[in-house]
């Protein structure tokens, strides 16, 4: 059974897929460019039920964009014959099914019809004066008078919206550090569990061995760093609270995702940093050395 909701759009699969259209659209693609990169067919990327959720986004997306033809119709109707997504959300619930058909229903309605209203190609608002870059490390005195650091993993300016994503260091000292004090910490991370053989783990996260190497297996393990977002209008507020004491670059293919929590104040961030031992209990974090994760 999918995650995904009964929604058109509702889930990984279909944002993905109907984002993605819009993002290639907004970002001057033509209708042949967005036709090959997603296409309205068959394909046996996915099962039966993901496959009506990818195609039902795509069709919403192509709709929306002046791209319905009728051959394309034709096929969105086969699809929907099929009874995947119902079925499936009927084994679950009925109640779910219907709620499924219906969202089916009136999706075909829809699209059915020719758009009146072609969307026109959006452009967003891209932040330039930005707070920090990639990789920065950033040191900030605590209220408790000690001094922490946080590594910049990444900046985002996504459909005008800039955020940045911090890791967390282990460092903890009433000296300001430099980058030799960093090297000596940890940083805190999540191991990701995953079904895939070890080749195809080193292909979709190149530098998964020290991971291996460092936990003493290569079976079922990933990783995602832990992170915390701050958006770029909040961070303006309090930036100076830090000082950028040089560059730590984590290995571009370990800066996965293992968690994600959101600050909108420097008060909010210091918390985590109260009881870092219990913090880490807490969000089932471990610790994994600079050393491992890091370009030095």
């Amino acid at each position: 059974m999918a995650t995904d909701g009964v929604k058109i759009i509702d889930g990984d699969t279909a944002h993905d897929t109907y984002w993605g259209i819009m993002d290639r659209y907004d970002g001057g693609a033509d209708a042949d460019t967005i036709a090959i990169e997603f296409p309205l067919d068959d394909t046996d990327t996915f099962d039966d039920f993901d496959h009506e959720i990818y195609v039902t986004s795509c069709a919403l997306a192509y709709w929306e964009l002046g791209l319905m033809t009728t051959a394309r119709l034709q096929f969105v109707r086969q699809v929907i014959d099929k009874g995947a997504g119902v079925r499936d959300w009927e084994s679950e619930d009925p109640s779910l099914g219907k709620a499924r058909k219906r969202e089916l229903e009136r999706l075909w309605k829809k699209i059915s019809q020719v758009n009146q209203k072609i969307r026109s190609r959006k452009k967003y608002r891209k932040v330039t004066n930005l707070c920090f870059a990639d990789d920065d490390l950033l040191t900030f005195q605590h209220r408790d008078g000690s001094y922490r650091v946080v590594i910049c993993s990444s900046v985002s300016n996504y459909r005008g919206v800039c955020s940045y994503t911090f890791a967390f260091t282990t460092y903890n000292a009433v000296r300001k550090p430099s980058i030799n004090n960093v090297l000596t910490c940890d940083i805190l991370g999540h191991q990701i569990s995953s079904s895939i053989d070890p080749e195809q783990a080193k292909a979709a996260q190149p530098g998964i061995e020290r991971i291996w190497k460092f936990v003493g297996t290569q079976h079922y393990v990933g990783f995602g760093l832990h992170l915390i977002s701050i958006p770029h209008a909040d961070l303006l507020t309090f930036k100076d609270k830090f000082e950028n004491i040089g560059t730590l670059r984590i290995v571009s293919g370990l800066k996965w995702m293992g968690s994600l929590g959101g600050e909108n104040s420097f008060e909010g961030l210091e918390r985590h940093f109260d009881d870092q031992e219990k913090y880490i209990e807490t969000f089932r974090a471990k610790k994994y050395p600079v050393t491992v994760l890091c370009e030095i």
